[in-house]
């Protein structure tokens, strides 16, 4: 059978096809027997009719398959139709969480997950046909370039990136460590393209992204994600703010989706008593499996606040879970994602991979953490969470209620500010940074004036004219009142955004945590978790010595 060209106008040979076909086909095959054969472990055998149902199922989509790819109007891509339709498709109808990647995706995801790669360092994304600069990170050769947020990469090597996506204008700037890469830069208020030649290097992309004292005496620590290398960032953060002698200590996760299991363990592991457990997981073809602190806190008994929002999951909500059940520490902020899935990795063909969900996540009360998705849509599943009907009601170690199968809920809830009208429009229209519907940038036209930038800088009301008339110049109609209204908010954006651009991306953290009600709240709560703390050594003491 000759199938039809996944590109251009003509066919190509029916051998290199069908191989091609045939490959894709072993995929689906593959994927198949793990969702309907040993995926549900050794024991468990198809019987004949449902051996039956699946090769005829498998039959029916290869009949379709090839009928699309004789028959359809333009030239189809088998791959598109296989990896960005068919398997996520039929993933997407067990859980929101199993997932399949292609080739791509997968490099990316293990980029992700080892925590590293080799490039030049820096964030980019797509705005109309540019490619424009979010952030360099910390210390990477972008940053040492002084390449800033903003920046419109206009060549690599040479190459011009109008019209590129920014995948494949990031492919152009990752290399071999050692070898260089010419940048062509556009920025605003400067009229000639800026030349960089910047030398590749390790990149790594640290779980703790930043680190500080917040107030004498109180350490903070943002946990951006869990990859191969959070648990040793977390360990030397920790070093460097000299935890012992803390008198309180807030663990940020907020926004923080998860990642790797044995981090989030590692994790709680550092705050625990030895041998208490953290977690622990069980489905269909597992037995359930406990996750214990090995090594336990050492000592260290700082009072602990851990920081969660909506967009806190997975791991995030497996650390969180394991303080609030311990007592060890208190929970502020909003309830939690809810996504306690377990997915199992499995490399396939073609440098593909699935990730198929083998499990669910018990805090060690036995809260399940994960939130119904059976009767809604993926989109408000992902998008307008809503909490459990009957949630479940767990006890923890001082006897507290804590409630299951909705993410996990604050000890202390403190909602994030909520935008107004005036604030969503400045946002959506990419007024303070740079974004792919936005209509310009504020900070970078202003800091195209060259002002004199220190770290004592405050916005003026200089600064605030200039972006009354920016405004103007953008068809944005805004009044007197609303500017007066929102004038703290403003300074505040302008500030963070111009730290970020000129220091770089802890200054505009340390900005950021300057009008921070959660945060506020976090420091007033820890005499609350000294005392809880305390309460639970002692009841867990008690309970040791008359079991």
């Amino acid at each position: 059978m000759e199938l039809q060209s996944s590109s251009g106008n003509h066919r190509k040979p029916a051998q290199a096809s069908s191989t091609r076909g045939l490959l894709l086909f072993i995929i689906v095959i593959f994927v198949s027997a793990l969702l309907g054969g040993f995926v549900y472990g050794p024991q468990a055998r198809a019987t004949a009719a449902s051996s039956d149902d699946l090769q005829d199922s498998v039959k029916s989509f290869t009949r379709v398959l090839a009928v699309v790819e004789r028959n359809y109007a333009d030239p189809v891509d088998a791959d598109k139709a296989i990896y960005d339709g068919a398997i996520p498709g039929m993933l997407h109808v067990l859980d929101p969480h199993s997932n399949f990647f292609d080739p791509k995706q997968y490099a990316l995801f293990r980029e992700e997950q080892e925590g590293k790669y080799y490039g030049v360092g820096m964030v980019v994304s797509q705005r109309d046909n540019e490619t424009v600069v979010q952030s360099p990170f910390v210390n990477s050769p972008a940053y040492k370039a002084g390449i800033r947020p903003g920046d419109v990469i206009l060549k690599v090597d040479g190459k011009s990136c109008t019209g590129l996506t920014t995948t494949e204008v990031a492919d152009m700037l990752k290399g071999a460590k050692g070898t260089p890469v010419h940048i062509s830069l556009g920025r605003e208020g400067w009229e000639q393209p800026i030349e960089v030649t910047v030398v590749r290097d390790e990149i790594p992309r640290p779980g703790v992204e930043f680190f500080t004292m917040v107030k004498p005496g109180i350490g903070y620590v943002h946990v951006s994600t869990f990859n191969e290398t959070t648990d040793s960032d977390l360990s030397d953060a920790l070093k460097q703010l000299d935890v012992s002698k803390l008198d309180g200590l807030i663990i940020d996760l907020r926004d923080n989706g998860g990642g790797l299991l044995n981090q989030a363990v590692g994790m709680a592991d550092m705050f625990l008593d030895k041998n208490e457990l953290v977690v622990s997981h069980r489905g269909r073809s597992s037995p359930e499996r406990p996750y214990y602190a090995i090594h336990g806190n050492q000592g260290v008994e700082v009072p602990l606040i851990v920081l969660v929002n909506n967009g806190s999951a997975s791991a995030s909500e497996i650390v969180s879970g394991a303080i609030q059940d311990h007592d060890r520490g208190l929970i502020v902020g909003e309830t939690s994602f809810g996504k306690g899935l377990v997915q199992t990795q499995y490399p396939l063909s073609e440098n593909t991979a699935l990730l198929l969900t083998t499990a669910r996540y018990y805090t060690p009360s036995g809260r399940l953490i994960q939130r119904d998705y059976k009767n809604e849509t993926l989109y408000d599943y992902h998008y307008n969470p809503k909490p459990p009907s009957a949630p479940e009601v767990k006890l923890t170690d001082t006897g507290r209620q804590v409630y299951g199968q909705g993410g996990i809920t604050p000890d202390v809830m403190v909602a994030a500010p909520k935008t107004d009208d005036f604030e969503d429009l400045l946002e959506r229209r990419g007024i303070f940074y740079p974004l792919p519907q936005g209509v310009g940038d504020f900070v970078r036209y202003y800091l195209g004036k060259r002002p004199e930038i220190t770290k004592d800088y405050q916005v003026d009301d200089s600064v605030i004219d200039m972006l009354k008339t920016y405004l103007t110049q953008q068809h944005i109609e805004v009044t007197d009142k609303e500017i007066q209204d929102h004038l703290p908010w403003l300074k505040w954006e302008i500030k963070r955004e111009v730290f970020t651009t000129v220091f770089g991306l802890n200054d505009g953290y340390r900005v950021a945590l300057e009008n921070d009600p959660q945060l506020v709240k976090a420091e007033e709560s820890i005499p609350q978790a000294r005392a809880l703390y305390a309460s639970a050594r002692k009841i867990v003491a008690q309970r040791q010595t008359n079991p």
